[in-house]
């Protein structure tokens, strides 16, 4: 067991090690453990990050999950990214969201979640300063895969249409990834083949597999016209090939929408310097919400 922010015990540490130190210039207001939602008795929780001075009335529902794990350690490495300082400082109120995990839920159900934020923003838009019409979507790598899908999806129950969507090296297609299937088995001591199944791989056909992994493949949902989107890949990324967002881009624009695609020569997951180009995608998320 091990001591949480705000007082809170915290009883599960991640078994993934901090890669990225929480380097932040702190200039914002945080609010920790902020309840967004219930899913099967567990609270669902966001840390809210608002500007110190005069905000720009835009929010940004800010996917936190590492291999579809999400925890304290992975938004410590988060806020290690930078996307943070670079969105405060431009005045944006980011809601960093822990859609829940791999070990309790499935991926199905963390779309879900990302949903209940996306509704709890945009009700409760008065209490943040920010315009409900306006709000912007964020992750980073499966929070990018995440965030994406809760975009393209089709809800069974109203969700806010994003005015905006940033993602970085998001897998965007489980059926072929980078000429074969993604690999539905344990990594890092997570049981991934739960991203389909609540039971795991193990009595679903072949069939039911594949079908269920296009369902969760956002570069094989896009049934709508999308909303603008900006994609940041590196070149070399040694766990998400850069064809994921490549895909996810050709299936946008073939839908109608509006996609910058930003390639890092010799980026990996993610790069030294990536706060420079988070820095970039944060002007061009000012843009396009100011259009909204």
């Amino acid at each position: 067991m091990k001591s949480g922010q705000g007082g809170v015990e915290q009883l599960y540490v991640s078994s993934a090690a901090l890669r990225l130190r929480p380097k932040t210039s702190g200039k914002y207001r945080r609010t920790i453990r902020y309840v967004y939602a219930e899913a099967h008795g567990i609270a669902l929780v966001m840390d809210i990050f608002a500007p110190l001075d005069h905000g720009n009335g835009f929010g940004i529902v800010d996917v936190v999950s590492g291999a579809w794990h999400s925890d304290r350690v992975r938004l410590n490495e988060h806020i290690g990214l930078g996307a943070i300082d670079a969105f405060c400082e431009r005045g944006f109120t980011v809601f960093a969201v822990l859609p829940g995990s791999v070990t309790k839920f499935t991926g199905f159900e963390m779309v879900e979640h990302v949903h209940a934020a996306l509704r709890h923003a945009a009700a409760h838009a008065p209490e943040f300063a920010i315009d409900p019409a306006a709000l912007g979507v964020l992750g980073a790598s499966a929070g990018g895969h995440l965030a994406a899908l809760a975009t393209l999806a089709r809800p069974e129950t109203h969700v806010p249409r994003p005015a905006a969507v940033g993602l970085f090296f998001p897998p965007t297609d489980l059926v072929d990834f980078g000429g074969r299937a993604f690999d539905f088995s344990q990594s890092a001591g997570l049981p991934r083949s739960r991203l389909l199944f609540e039971d795991g791989l193990a009595g679903h056909s072949r069939q039911e597999i594949l079908d269920a992994a296009e369902r969760l493949s956002p570069a094989r949902q896009v049934h709508r016209r999308p909303p603008p989107t900006y994609l940041l890949h590196g070149s070399a990324d040694p766990v998400v090939p850069l064809e994921q967002s490549e895909k996810l881009a050709a299936a946008l624009r073939a839908a109608g929408g509006h996609v910058e695609l930003v390639v890092k020569h010799g980026g990996g997951h993610p790069w030294p310097d990536i706060r420079n180009d988070i820095a970039a995608m944060a002007d061009w998320f000012d843009a396009r919400l100011m259009e909204a």
